[in-house]
């Protein structure tokens, strides 16, 4: 299995959206400083995660999200808790 997680930056709301296999690990690295595409976020939480059969799929989403750069979209699908875009 793998997942599509959110990450959200408390200060100003920015987002990170990413993939893995095996999320505690990977949440450990951004928490622990040690991904440099999040340490200039400063301050992040955990706000979504949803699994997927495979890593090539969850790669797929995490790419889609990425490619749409909508705020609004990533905070609906926090709010929902849900990604609808054909997973």
């Amino acid at each position: 299995m793998a997942w599509v997680y959110i990450l959200q930056n408390g200060r100003d709301g920015r987002f990170y959206v990413g993939s893995t296999t095996d999320i505690g690990a990977r949440l450990t690295h951004h928490f622990g400083g040690h991904t440099p595409s999040t340490m200039r976020l400063g301050n992040l939480a955990f706000v979504f995660s949803q699994e997927f059969p495979t890593l090539a799929k969850a790669r797929e989403i995490e790419r889609r999200l990425k490619r749409l750069k909508r705020k609004d979209y990533l905070e609906k699908i926090v709010r929902d808790g849900k990604i609808r875009m054909g997973a």
